[in-house]
């Protein structure tokens, strides 16, 4: 019974062997630049049998002489080279391209057919793997697209993105990347944010204890660490004679300089042979400063490229590869245009003249930067090889596109576009919740109001059920809802959308998130910020401060606060709590403040202080006088004491002028550190409080800031139009 459970389980393990096939995956490398991306990738599929089954085939620049024969790296990398497709027609121009495209599209159709890989991996952006592609996905062959989604600048961005939307499954970089994949409607769930698979490399090698001896074997004995250069510069195909130009200006400016350099020979692209013609012309190969070579093993390469003074040209590697050693780049003209760089990164787009590029030389040679991983962390070879494993065959092979959804145009007037956009505005007050609908222009389309219930519970259900409302009723008023905006009271944290403290008035509103509950109850983007800064927003969309680089909104409510807009940004600070301007203090001995100190402007001039006042004035019998009305059943408000003063009560005008010198010495307070060229005052006292503010401002204000100006706001709903705005400014970059 023993041996027959034994045979038993032996066959049953011999059934599943046979029943998981493995994947066959064909890696295409044209060039010694895709290879350093790929052959991380390939060893991995190497070590893997039992998943999978590799085929290499090799075209393009990798079997051209003049360019090192590079061929050969893959071969001494011990990988089975199952197909050599001779595909480049010499030329190096524009014509020469197109040619070796369609030479390529010749031949590949047979070497496909033979090995029928299950999925083909291609690099990056080269004409060559824009051949390969095309033949893959004319052929019904799954392709794994790396590298997709970056920008360049050059035609190298057309051929990418031509890529990219023939291949069925993406490896991308960066998340910049994995965001342009999606926007040119790439199916998410077949975007894979993996890093640069050259990184897996890099950084566990770059710190070989041999590196002096690689830099010796490549620069003579005498060269030292950080003590050279290396210099690597392309045609851009779309400038090529500009290419040439910059490279000329290059290499002067290198001979000027006077430092060791090994410099790399262009790769094939048109224009590709003027530049060895410039560099021939020059001498440099004879030059006893410089080492020109066709190629360096990738390992060999990063280890010059890490202990270099300094890197100059327009490769990929320099935005990319260096960034990882911290080492400084000079990035010459466009062709890297558009790539996410870290701070070693010195661009001169404008290389015009070699004393520029000298003064670059100058700037970074021999400078250390902070090590940036913005295109890899060491592991995209495992996300590849887990990804692969995910890929199921069955799967219909057609590609499909995630397009965004859209609605059949009803006109194309400018004002039906401008009102049918719209925001889902939220003003959550002490007294009353408000939910508005508001357009692209500003204009309030239909508003709700209900008292803002006393527990937490009570109010977030009435939000809820506020917003759903208005969300159908938005239907019946054609207007799109592009998110919510979320205006409330105490400190907030707009990154996460949580309330963190609350104020007085919102009792049990504290470490609360917002954006969670809306968002999934809508399924829309939300976007929450305190009130003062909603009015600083309101201003700069739709009030005085449209246009306006630098001001400061001032809220003169119950009580006083506001936002601080520099730069065109909101200003929130490290613990989001910038722009609290009525807690700045003006007296050491002054009224008690809400916050629980002494002294603030809201002690002195907000509506709640001013309405104190009155009432202790009211209790006196010393707040009415002659021709004032008064009913005998009204409360006693901040409203009382202005009229008060108006009609001449000396101690009703005290405590006005108090409270107005109070708020001037704290406006002036914020126009000395932050400089703004503008003043709003915004709220029910803000008319009242303009004309002395302004006074004092000339009065006590250093003399360059005496001129700055103090308006009133003219919005009539600063809280509601402060949130829409963060919803018609943010609802496409969401980054706010």
């Amino acid at each position: 019974m023993l041996r027959s459970r034994e045979k038993m389980e032996r066959e049953n393990m011999e059934e599943h062997n046979q029943s998981k096939k493995r994947l066959r995956v064909c890696v295409a490398t044209c060039n010694r630049a895709d290879y350093s991306k790929l052959a991380p990738i390939m060893f991995g599929i190497k070590s893997h049998p039992e998943d999978f089954e590799l085929e290499v085939v090799v075209l393009g620049s990798h079997l051209i002489d003049d360019y090192g024969n590079t061929f050969r790296m893959i071969e001494q990398d011990d990988f089975d080279i199952g197909s050599k497709l001779h595909t480049i027609v010499r030329g190096e121009d524009e014509a020469a391209m197109v040619e070796s495209v369609g030479l390529a599209l010749v031949k590949l159709p047979d070497v496909l057919q033979r090995l029928r890989p299950d999925i083909l991996v291609v690099h990056g952006d080269r004409f060559d793997a824009l051949a390969l592609a095309t033949a893959a996905a004319l052929m019904n062959i799954r392709i794994l697209h790396l590298e997709g989604g970056e920008v360049s600048g050059t035609i190298d961005d057309s051929i990418r993105h031509a890529i990219s939307k023939l291949a069925h499954y993406h490896a991308c970089c960066t998340r910049m990347a994995e965001q342009h994949l999606i926007a040119m409607c790439e199916d998410h769930c077949r975007i894979l944010l993996a890093g640069c698979p050259s990184y897996d490399k890099l950084l566990s090698t770059h710190h070989r204890e041999d590196y002096m001896d690689i830099i010796k074997s490549w620069l003579g004995d005498k060269v030292q660490e950080r003590d050279y250069i290396v210099a690597l510069q392309h045609p851009v195909t779309t400038d090529i004679q500009h290419s040439i130009k910059i490279y000329g200006l290059m290499l002067d400016a290198l001979l000027s300089f006077n430092k060791k350099t090994l410099i790399l020979f262009p790769n094939i692209d048109a224009g590709s042979k003027e530049m060895v013609r410039v560099m021939r012309k020059k001498g440099i190969e004879q030059h006893p400063n410089f080492r020109a070579v066709k190629h360096i093993p990738f390992e060999q390469f990063i280890q010059l490229v890490c202990h270099a003074g300094c890197m100059i040209g327009n490769s990929s590697c320099g935005v990319r590869e260096a960034g990882a050693f911290g080492t400084p780049v000079i990035n010459l003209g466009t062709r890297q245009t558009g790539r996410e760089t870290g701070e070693n990164v010195l661009h001169v787009r404008d290389a015009d003249t070699q004393n520029k590029i000298y003064h670059a030389l100058e700037l970074q040679f021999g400078k250390r930067y902070p090590c940036s991983k913005i295109y890899g962390d060491g592991n995209a070879v495992p996300r590849i090889l887990k990804f692969l494993r995910t890929i199921d065959l069955d799967e219909p092979l057609q590609k499909t596109f995630c397009f965004p959804p859209v609605k059949d145009p009803i006109s194309q007037d400018i004002d039906h576009i401008l009102e049918t956009q719209s925001a889902l505005a939220i003003d959550l007050g002490g007294t009353n919740l408000r939910v508005a609908i508001v357009c692209m222009r500003g204009k309030v389309v239909k508003k709700y109001t209900q008292p803002n219930p006393k527990t937490f519970e009570a109010r977030m259900h009435l939000i809820l059920k506020m917003c759903t409302d208005a969300m159908r009723d938005a239907v019946c008023l054609n207007c799109r809802i592009l998110g919510v905006g979320v205006s409330t009271g105490g400190r907030v944290n707009p990154q996460e959308g949580v309330v963190l403290h609350s104020t007085k008035l919102i009792q049990e509103w504290s470490s609360v998130d917002l954006r969670t509950p809306i968002s999934d109850t809508l399924h829309l983007p939300v976007w929450v910020d305190n009130d003062g800064n909603c009015a600083a927003l309101a201003e700069r969309k739709f009030g005085h401060g449209k246009g306006v680089e630098n001001f400061v909104t001032v809220i003169t409510g119950t009580g006083i606060g506001g936002g601080i807009i520099h730069h065109n940004e909101l200003v929130h600070g490290s613990t989001f709590c910038a722009a609290e301007l009525g807690h700045i203090m003006v007296s050491l001995d002054g009224p008690d403040c809400s916050c629980g100190s002494h002294g603030c402007i809201e002690a002195y001039a907000s509506g709640m202080a001013l309405q104190k006042e009155a009432k202790r004035l009211h209790d006196e019998d010393l707040l009415k006088v002659e021709g004032m009305d008064m009913k005998l059943s009204e409360p006693i408000t901040a409203a009382h004491l202005i009229s008060a003063a108006r009609m001449g009560n000396s101690k009703a005008d005290a405590i006005l002028n108090k409270a107005s010198t109070a708020l001037g010495v704290g406006i002036i307070n914020i126009l000395h550190i932050v400089n703004p060229s503008l003043v709003i005052l915004s709220g029910v006292l803000a008319s009242y409080y303009q004309a002395p503010v302004q006074r004092i401002i000339s009065e006590r204000a250093l003399l360059s800031a005496q001129s700055i100006k103090v308006v009133t706001s003219d919005l009539e709903e600063p809280a509601l139009l402060g949130a829409a705005s963060m919803v018609l400014d943010y609802a496409t970059r969401r980054i706010y």
